[in-house]
C-alpha cells in the first residue's frame, strides 16, 4: 500500500506545483491577443460571450492602433464615447507631430508658411517655404495613415550687403505612412511610428538626386485631460551634406501643449538635429526652441502661428510662420 499513497502524494505535489505557475504578461501585445493567466488567449472570448446573448457587440468598432499595453491600469471609459464630436488633432505648427493617426476613411489637409532669418560670418540669408502641403489619408484601417507632402523653397543671401545668391524651386517630395502602435495607458505613452522617404523630384539646385529614406518614432501622454499634454519624437533620416556626401540625421524633440479655452490651444518646444558622419565643415548640430498658438474656428478647421529661435551658432536664428488643417 505504501507505494501506491507515494505516487499519490507526488502527483497531488505535480498538480500544487503547476496549478501555482502563471505565465508572466509581455507589456505590449497585438490588439485581440491579450493573455490570460493560464496561457490561454483569450482574442474572442468577448465576442463569443456576445453571440452566445444574441448581442453582436464585434462591430461596434475598429481598434485604434496595433497593439495595446498589457500592464498599466485601464482608462476610464466615457459614457458617450460613440457619440463624441470629432476634433482635429494636427501634426503642425511644432516640430514634433501628433502620435495619433487621422483614422479609416478620414483626409486631413495641412498646409503653412515659414520664414526663416540667418546672419552668420558676414551672410546673411533669408529663406521662405510654402504652401507647406502636407495630405493626411486613413486607410485600410484607422491606425494606418498615408502622408503626401510638398512645398516651394525660395532663398536668397547676400555677402556684406551684396547679393550672392538666389535659388528657388520645389524640395523633393514626401512620402510616407503612419502606423498607430498603442494607445495611451495611465503613464504608458500613446505611441506611432512613422516610415517615411524623400524622392528626388525637386528642382535641380534643391534636390538630393537620391532617395533619402527614415523613420520618426512618437510618443504622448494626456496629463491632465483638455489642459495640459505632453509630447516627443525620436528619428533617423538620411541626409545629403553640401559635398554630396550622404550622411545620418538624428533628430530630437520635446513638447508641451496647453489648453486654454476650449477653442484656444498654446505650445512650447524644443527640437535639434545631430548630424553623423558628414565630412562638410559647416553640418554641425542645431538647437532651436519655438512656441505658437493654434485656434480652432470649428471642430475641424484649425489656424496656428509659431515663432522660433536657434540656439547656437550654427542654427537659423529666428523663423515665424503661420497656417491652417482642415479635417474631412
Amino acid at each position: 500500500m505504501r507505494p501506491r499513497c507515494s505516487i499519490v502524494v507526488v502527483a497531488l505535489a505535480i498538480a500544487l506545483v503547476a496549478g501555482c505557475t502563471t505565465t508572466p504578461e509581455p507589456p505590449l501585445v497585438i490588439r485581440g491577443q491579450m493573455p490570460m493567466p493560464n496561457g490561454v488567449l483569450a482574442a474572442n472570448a468577448d465576442e463569443k460571450k456576445a453571440e452566445a446573448k444574441g448581442d453582436d457587440k464585434k462591430d461596434e468598432g475598429q481598434p485604434k492602433t496595433i497593439f495595446e499595453w498589457a500592464i498599466g491600469v485601464e482608462p476610464p471609459k466615457k459614457e458617450a464615447e460613440a457619440g463624441e464630436e470629432d476634433v482635429i488633432v494636427t501634426d503642425r505648427p511644432d516640430f514634433t507631430e501628433a502620435s495619433s493617426t487621422v483614422g479609416r476613411g478620414r483626409m486631413q489637409l495641412e498646409a503653412g508658411y515659414t520664414y526663416y532669418r540667418d546672419n552668420f560670418n558676414g551672410t546673411k540669408r533669408v529663406d521662405q517655404t510654402y504652401p507647406e502641403i502636407l495630405l493626411r489619408l486613413g486607410l485600410f484601417a484607422d491606425w494606418f495613415e498615408l502622408r503626401l507632402g510638398q512645398t516651394y523653397s525660395r532663398s536668397k543671401s547676400k555677402l556684406f550687403g551684396e547679393e550672392a545668391e538666389s535659388i528657388g524651386g520645389f524640395d523633393d517630395f514626401y512620402l510616407g505612412t503612419k502606423l498607430g502602435l498603442t494607445e495611451q495607458k495611465t503613464f504608458l505613452p500613446e505611441v506611432a511610428l512613422i516610415l517615411q522617404a524623400k524622392i528626388p523630384t525637386g528642382a535641380k539646385a534643391l534636390t538630393a538626386d537620391r532617395v533619402l529614406p527614415g523613420f520618426n518614432l512618437l510618443y504622448g501622454w494626456d496629463v491632465i485631460p483638455d489642459c495640459l499634454s505632453f509630447g516627443g519624437s525620436t528619428q533617423l533620416n538620411r541626409a545629403v551634406d553640401d559635398e554630396q556626401h550622404s550622411y545620418g540625421e538624428w533628430a530630437q524633440s520635446f513638447t508641451i501643449g496647453y489648453s486654454l479655452t476650449e477653442k484656444l490651444g498654446a505650445y512650447t518646444e524644443w527640437f535639434a538635429f545631430f548630424p553623423s558622419g558628414a565630412i562638410a565643415p559647416d553640418v554641425t548640430a542645431q538647437h532651436y526652441f519655438d512656441g505658437g498658438f493654434t485656434y480652432k474656428v470649428t471642430p475641424l478647421f484649425q489656424l496656428d502661428i509659431r515663432v522660433g529661435f536657434g540656439l547656437n551658432k550654427h542654427s537659423d536664428d529666428f523663423f515665424a510662420g503661420t497656417g491652417f488643417a482642415v479635417k474631412y
